[in-house]
Order: structure tokens, then sequence, then C-alpha cells
């Protein structure tokens, strides 16, 4: 097989047109001055998305594609390759028929193991080029067996801990924790409940956005679980009366996960709710994210003008902070000098100075600003604009020559205007400073493993969706044909697996600026933005429902007033 290297990778790319020629260069060089692959550095900064890094990497060392996550794995032919094998070589097995073996790897270079998976199947070997990224996530396919003993493991826990009646932190119920950490981190779960009710204590977990109860333990547990997470967190284990927020740390599959930890008292006892934040979740390139080729220009162009706000806007887990992050490694390079202001800071960007908002330190948004402006940013991030004075901050910043990103909390992109109105912003100001506002929100996606399709009549849909809508996207058909995933154990049965976002994505044009002056409602700005070319939120779920990437009842679970 044909290898590469990074002049090659550099070529093609260039060659594609998949990236910008800037940041392009700009990678290639780091990679010559620090020694590293250059695909790395364009993975770690979301420069390319991976299908397209794949495709390209493919070609050149003349192996095939596979996307992994979009196939299912049978567990028999998983496991012909050890865990341990497939994780430190970056390989895996994930089909086998008469024609043979067939293994991915994302290192092709590495001739040796290569060799040896040959020689240890007397079947023959076809090698497939998967992105490391994919094989990584392909990964967590050995761990699934953990969903059906996963029960078992907290139960025998569960009987030493109650059999032991020495200490609060015994070695069951340290057990206990970690494998409710472990578990929920290798299912992708983004947050973790633990809530004790009258009888006995639930451990869910948000997976996708949607909460599923994953076990129930003994009440009389509940108290040394609290006093456990207290200890990792360093909080007070003598006070159960106020709420506490603390963090911790553990380490995973060579991946050190962060975990923000919220106690409060309820009438039952005290609820832990624990966000895990993971190298996983950040790992997105706005085409990752969800964002179409037409809205990505859009995009673009607004972080590209020397000065200028760019807003993300949507309720709370709608992928807002994830949106200005990826704009902001976009825009991350040694020249500019990049300064935030967030509560919390949820990851650290190397190469970008960032400031924990402490209100017991009077440290808010509006006086961390008012410090910011005074270091001499080119590019500032505001993590939420909640109250005037840090919306006229933010908004003085941007007229001054830079470049400000921040996120409101509005149902849509045309409502983000009266709200700032109503923070007492001068029209003027709003008009003459935010370059773009994009809208979003989060839809399961389809679990490619288990995804069926089904045709449905146009005339049920109508009951639920506009019908000149539905003939946009599917024409005169009296029937569409329209996907779903029918549940696998992969999946727990859901049929869904990961999210993507829908958005609206509103340009502030010469038109919307004589608007906002004149004070116009959501309502106007919204006509007038569509007229000018902007697809609504709605369209761009109907979109992907087309496209078989979700379902119609996802789409309308998250746009419904």
């Amino acid at each position: 097989m044909a290898l590469y290297d990074n002049q090659s990778l550099y070529n093609a790319l260039k060659e594609l047109e998949v990236i910008d020629k800037n940041q392009l260069d700009n990678a290639f060089d780091e990679s010559k001055k620090q020694n590293i692959q250059l695909e790395n550095i364009l993975l770690e900064k979301d420069l390319v998305s991976d299908e397209n890094l794949g495709q390209t990497i493919s070609d050149l060392v003349s192996l095939p594609l596979v996307r992994l996550g979009e196939i299912s794995i049978p567990q028999d032919v998983l496991q012909l390759i050890p865990e341990t094998v497939a994780r430190k070589q970056k390989v895996i097995a994930f089909n086998k028929n008469s024609n043979g073996l067939y293994v991915a790897t994302s290192d092709p270079g590495n001739i040796q193991i290569l060799d040896f998976i040959e020689k240890k199947f007397d079947i023959p070997v076809i090698f497939y080029f998967a992105t490391e990224r994919d094989i990584i996530n392909a990964l967590f396919l050995y761990k699934k067996d953990l969903a059906t003993t996963f029960a078992e493991i907290v139960k025998d826990y569960v009987r030493q801990a109650n059999a032991t009646q020495s200490n609060q932190l015994d070695p069951p119920i340290i057990k206990i924790v970690n494998t409710i950490l472990t578990y929920a981190y290798q299912n992708r779960a983004s947050d973790v409940h633990i809530e004790p009710l009258k009888e006995k204590t639930i451990v869910r977990f948000r997976i996708d956005g949607i909460l599923h109860d994953i076990l129930s333990l003994p009440l009389n547990l509940h108290p040394p679980i609290v006093t456990r997470v207290k200890v990792l967190s360093n909080l007070r284990t003598d006070e159960h009366s106020l709420a506490q927020d603390g963090k911790l740390q553990f380490k995973l599959d060579a991946e050190d996960v962060d975990v923000r930890v919220s106690i409060v008292p309820i009438t039952t006892g005290e609820k832990i709710v624990m966000r895990l934040l993971s190298e996983r979740s950040r790992q997105f390139s706005l085409v990752d994210l969800g964002l179409s080729l037409y809205d990505l220009k859009k995009v673009k162009k607004a972080y590209t003008k020397p000065y200028g706000m760019i807003l993300a806007t949507g309720p709370t887990g709608s992928g807002k902070t994830t949106t200005v992050y990826a704009i902001l490694k976009l825009l991350n390079d040694r020249n500019v000098n990049i300064m935030t202001i967030e509560d919390p800071v949820e990851y650290n960007i190397e190469g970008v100075n960032q400031i924990q908002v402490n209100p017991k330190t009077n440290l808010t948004f509006a006086s961390g600003l008012k410090s910011i402006v005074r270091q001499d940013p080119d590019i500032i991030l505001v993590g939420e604009i909640r109250d005037n004075e840090t919306a006229d901050i933010a908004i003085n910043s941007a007229m001054t020559g830079h470049i400000v990103l921040s996120t409101v909390h509005t149902n849509d992109a045309a409502t983000t205007i009266p709200r700032l109105l109503d923070m007492n912003v001068e029209p003027f100001l709003l008009s003459s400073t935010i370059n773009i506002i994009i809208a979003e929100r989060l839809v399961r996606k389809i679990h490619m493993r288990c995804r069926v399709s089904e045709d449905q009549e146009i005339k049920q849909l109508t009951k639920y969706i506009d019908e000149s809508l539905l003939k946009k996207f599917f024409g005169k058909a009296q029937t569409v044909r329209l996907y779903k995933g029918k549940g696998c154990q992969l999946d727990h049965g859901i049929g869904y697996e990961g999210r993507i976002g829908i958005f609206e994505v509103l340009v502030v044009d010469e038109e919307v600026r004589k608007a906002i002056l004149k004070r116009a409602d959501a309502t106007t700005i919204k006509k007038i933005a569509i007229k000018s070319g902007m697809i609504t939120m709605i369209e761009d779920g109907l979109e992907k429902v087309k496209q078989g990437i979700t379902t119609i009842e996802e789409v309308l679970r998250v746009t419904k007033e």
C-alpha cells in the first residue's frame, strides 16, 4: 500500500479546497516546527471534517475508507483482535465473510502490526482506512457488554457495602461511584443524576439530551455515596443543608475527564448531578456540528471580519457554547490575543486566556469584561450576555475593533434583537456591531446501525407541519420515504445515537439594519431575513430528515414553541 507524508497530505488538501488556504498553510508550518503529523493539528483545531480528511488520506494510501460509526460490527468479529492490541495499535476488525477478515487502521504506515495481523489469521485480511477519531469511538464497542453486566456488578458492591459497617468510604462505596462514572462515560452520558427518593436512590443518565433510568440503589447507600462524591470534589462533608458546587477529575482510556459536581438539599436528602466534560465532546468542526455548507459560508464571512459580534442563541443545552468554542478554535492563532469570561470555564483551550466568573470575589461577566478590554485583546468571548451592563460593554468592545463572541437565551435568531433592545442597548449600536446570529437546537441522530426506512403519507404529516414546507422538501408526492432507528442492543433499544444541530443563521445585512433602527419586532426581522435567504430552523431540520440523519419527531420535539 502507498504511504504518505505531511507534504503529500498538504498538497492533496490544497488541491481539494476543503479547508481555508491560510489555515492550511499555518497548520502545515506548525507541523514542521513541532515535527508532528499534519492531520493531528487539523483535527485538534477542527479545521477539517473527519469525512474529508479520511477520504483524502484513504486516497493517498490507496486503501478504501470505512466509516465505522455507520456500520454494525458483530461482537464475535470485534473480539478477534484483543482490545489491548486494538487500543494500542489503532486497529479494528469490523467484518468477516467468505472473502476474508476486514480490518480498519488509522496508521497504514505501521507495517509491523499489519504484517502481524495478516500472519495471525489463516484467512485473507482486507485492510481499510479509518480516521483515528473513528477508531477511538469504535473502541467503546469493547465495553458495550458492560450494559448487561453493570447491574450485577453494582449489586455485588451493594451486597459488600451492606455487609460492611466500618466506614462510610469503604471500598464497595468507592467501587460503586467509580463504576457509575465509568459506565456513564462509556455510554456517552453528559450528566449523571443520583437522586434519593422515599424508599430508594435512582441513578439516571442524560444521553443525547434525554434522561434514562439506569438503576436503583438501596436508600441506606445514598449518604455514603454523597460523602464519597464530596470527598472527590473537595466539598464539605459535614454540610447537608446548603447547595455545594465542585469539580473532580478521573482518568479513563488515557483521557482525563473533568466532572462538574452540583449537590443540593431536597426534601428526601441530597441530590447529586455530575456533568461529564470530556475531550470527545469538543472534537467537532462546524460541519460536524451540523452547519450546512450554505450557512457555513455565512458564518465564515462573519468571523473573518476585523470586528463585530457573533451571537449564538437558544435555550439551555442547545449547543450554543459548543458552537462558539468551534468558532474560537478556528480563530485561535499565536498572532492574536484571545480572552474569555465564562461561567463556568467548561473546556481549557491552549493559547486562550480564560477567566472564570466568581461571584464570591465580585468577578461577574460585567466586571471581568471591563478588565479584559484593558488586556489588549483582539478577540473576546463572553460566556453569556445576561444583563444591561454586560451587553453594553460587549457591544462597545465590538465597536472599538474587537471580534466579540457570545451567547444569548432566546428562542430563535430574530428574537435576539428585541431581547438586546430590552436591555436598553441603542438600536444604532446593534445595527452597526452584530455581524451574525446563529440560533440552534440539538436533535438526536438516527442510529445508522439499525436504520430502516418506511413510507408515510403526506396528509398524515400535514397534521404537524405546514403543507407548503413539506412540498418544498418532498415535492408533490403523496407518500414520502422517511427513516428511523428500529432500536438495537448497541443503542439500548432507543434507535438514536449521538446528536446534531439544526440551525438558522441570520446575517445582519442592510435591510435587517434598517429594521433594527426602526425597532422592528422579531416577526418583521424574521420575514426580512427569510427574504434575504435565511433557512429557518425547521427547514434545516427537514433537510436532515430528508437525508435520513434524524426524524420528524425529533425536529418537532426541539422546535415546538
